[in-house]
């Protein structure tokens, strides 16, 4: 077998775990840059390693993946806080779901999905938190006024 052909898919989920780990360095969040790496390269290999065992056994190609999927909602479940203030780390829960199906994708060599999806997700986290910001500010200005 030619390993040769998993570089790509392994460079490729290391740059779609880096462009989201940036916004999420850029904003301070706990899971940055080397966590969105470091998960979506997870999911990759893992994806990578699922394919092999099941052409060489013919067992199940979906067993690692499901197990990639509760492994991480785990991880996420540990970026959640709740306070006195409300529930906190949700969009980094989130993100760290988001990474580890990116990094799925990466390793099934569906390439299109994997950039396509880092797009979205880039446009999402940056565009509708201004959208977001925007609309908090006026929430809060129109409390103030009545």
């Amino acid at each position: 077998m030619d390993w040769s052909s998993d570089i790509p898919v392994i460079l490729l989920a290391v740059v779609c775990g880096a462009i989201i780990g940036i916004e999420r360095q850029f904003r301070h969040k706990p899971a940055g840059l080397r966590t969105n790496i470091m998960i979506c390269l997870g999911a990759a290999v893992f994806t990578l390693i699922s394919e092999r065992m099941a052409s060489e056994s013919h067992d199940s190609i979906t067993r690692i993946a499901a197990q990639i999927v509760t492994g991480v909602g785990f991880l996420g479940a540990g970026a959640v806080i709740q306070d006195r203030g409300g529930i906190h780390g949700l969009t980094t829960a989130a993100t760290i779901w988001l990474v580890a199906s990116i990094g799925m994708a990466c390793g099934a060599r569906l390439y299109y999905l994997a950039a396509i999806t880092t797009v979205l997700a880039l446009v999402v986290l940056v565009g509708l938190g201004h959208l977001e910001r925007y609309l908090d500010r006026r929430e809060e200005k129109q409390r103030k006024d009545h």
